[in-house]
C-alpha cells in the first residue's frame, strides 16, 4: 500500500479463479510538497505539524479520505510480464492493468486516549480474510513474520487482546497463558483435534491459500524478466512525470546532500549512478555540485 513506501501483493480467489492484487490508498486531498527550505523551518519551530494538522482536520469535521484501488493480473501472466512484478519497487503499468476502486477509507474521528488507540495499535500483513492470501513479493513474505514479531517485543505477547487490536467477531483458538493473557480458553487440551470439543478449523472456509510455481520452492534468487532494470522506472519518473519545478528541486534535494561534507570521490560515483537514471540528470547534478565548491 501507499503509505509505507511500497505496495501490497496478494493473490485473490474469486469464482475459484485466482488473480494477483495490487493494493493502492490514494488520497482524496490531492498531493502537496514542502520545499526544502520550508520543511527546514517546520521541523525547526513545529516538529508535530503534520500531527495537528490532521488532528484539526478532523476535529472541524474536514475528514481525510482515501480511494482504495486495486490492479488485478491474472494469475498466468505473472511469469511472462515484462519484469518481475513481485518486485516492490516497480509500479504496474496501468496501461496493462488499469486501476479499479473499490472502496473508501475516511478517518471521522480523533482519539480519546492517544497511548491506548494508537500508540498500541498493532498492524501486521499476515492477517489475511478468507479467500486472500500473500504473493511471492519477499518483502511481503519478511514482513508477515517481523510485524508480529516487533509487536509481541514492543507491546507484549497478549497484544492481540488489546481492544485497538481485538477482532469484532469472536476467535476460538487454543493460545493459552503468557504475559498479560486476558481470556482463556477453559479447561481443554491445547491441541486439535481432541476428544472434548474443542474448536476445528472450518476447511470450507479456509482453503488451501497458498500459490503455486512452474518449479521447485526454494530459497532461490528471482529469475530476471527482460525488463528488470533498476533504473527504468525512475528514468521514465524523471522524464515523463516530473514537471521543470519538480525536476528543479529533485537536483537541488540531490545537491544539498551530495554537497555536505561528502568527498569528491564519493561524489563522482553518486553522479554515475544518477547518469543511470537519465544523463542530463547526471549532468544538472554535477553542474550544481561544481557551482557549490566554486
Amino acid at each position: 500500500m501507499h503509505g509505507y513506501g511500497g505496495h501490497t501483493f496478494m493473490w485473490v480467489n474469486c469464482g475459484g479463479e485466482r488473480f494477483w492484487v495490487k493494493y493502492h490508498l490514494k488520497t482524496d486531498q490531492g498531493i502537496a510538497n514542502l520545499g526544502a527550505a520550508e520543511a527546514k523551518s517546520l521541523a525547526a519551530e513545529e516538529p508535530d505539524h503534520h500531527l495537528r494538522d490532521l488532528y484539526e482536520a478532523i476535529n472541524r469535521g474536514d475528514h481525510p479520505s482515501w480511494r482504495l484501488e486495486v490492479q488485478v493480473m491474472p494469475f498466468s501472466d505473472a511469469g511472462n510480464y515484462r519484469f518481475n512484478p513481485f518486485d516492490v519497487t516497480k509500479v504496474w503499468s496501468h496501461t496493462d492493468y488499469a486501476p479499479i476502486t473499490v472502496g473508501r477509507l475516511v478517518l471521522d474521528r480523533n482519539p480519546t486516549n492517544f497511548f491506548a488507540e494508537v500508540e498500541q495499535a498493532a498492524f501486521e500483513p499476515s492477517n489475511l480474510v478468507p479467500g486472500i492470501g500473500p504473493s511471492p513479493d519477499k518483502m511481503l513474505l519478511g514482513r508477515m513474520f517481523a510485524y508480529p514479531d516487533a509487536h509481541r517485543h514492543r507491546i507484549g505477547t497478549n497484544y492481540l487482546q488489546l481492544p485497538i487490536n481485538q477482532p469484532l467477531a469472536p476467535v476460538h483458538s487454543y493460545n493459552k497463558d503468557g504475559a498479560m493473557r486476558l481470556h482463556h480458553p477453559g479447561t481443554q487440551p491445547v491441541y486439535a483435534p481432541n476428544s472434548s470439543g474443542g474448536p476445528r478449523a472450518d476447511s470450507a472456509m479456509f482453503p488451501d491459500v497458498t500459490w503455486y510455481t512452474s518449479g521447485d520452492i526454494g530459497r532461490y534468487p528471482y529469475a530476471v524478466h527482460h525488463g528488470d532494470d533498476d533504473f527504468v522506472q525512475a528514468r521514465a519518473l524523471w522524464r515523463d512525470v516530473l514537471d521543470d519545478a519538480e525536476r528543479a528541486n529533485l537536483v537541488a534535494n540531490v545537491t544539498a546532500h551530495l554537497g555536505d561534507g561528502v568527498d569528491r570521490a564519493i561524489q563522482a560515483r553518486a553522479i554515475t549512478y544518477w547518469r543511470n537514471i537519465a544523463p542530463d540528470l547526471g549532468s544538472q547534478i554535477a553542474a550544481a555540485l561544481t557551482s557549490r565548491t566554486q
